[in-house]
């Protein structure tokens, strides 16, 4: 017996079968892409923070905040300051409850002075400036 050939599939229908079984975008997707990306950048440029940088306050800071500015200008600063006034080592909780500061942005904080070899570690929790 003699068998029927099917419907012959034409490569371009296998192409695009395949582009769109795998996700594949096709040039006119990434055009669309491109032109939002581009509109995306001219509204960043037209607003009105681009190129200023960070907003500022209008506020009257207190005078223990610019006191804290004045004596420590960042947190790695005040941090390093009350290690330096305990001679025999601070525990975490200690530089904690002074400085004010959570407990990730600390321990983040202690790790960087840590690496940069400002602060030592005498035992687990217990740290002295270098």
């Amino acid at each position: 017996m003699v068998r029927k050939k099917g419907k012959s599939v034409s490569f371009d229908a296998m192409v695009k079968f395949f582009m769109q079984y795998y996700n594949i975008p096709t040039k006119k997707d990434i055009e669309k892409l491109v032109e939002r990306m581009d509109r995306l950048e001219k509204v960043i440029k037209e607003s009105a923070l681009y190129g200023k940088g960070r907003r500022i306050s209008t506020l009257k800071p207190s005078k223990k905040t610019t006191s804290a500015l004045r004596s420590a200008a960042t947190s790695s600063n005040m941090v390093l300051e009350v290690i330096k006034r305990f001679k025999k080592g601070v525990g975490f909780s200690e530089i904690q409850e002074r400085t004010g500061l959570g407990e990730k942005k600390l321990r983040n904080i202690i790790y960087r002075l840590h690496k940069m070899k400002k602060v030592t570690r005498k035992s687990r929790g217990i740290y002295i400036a270098s």
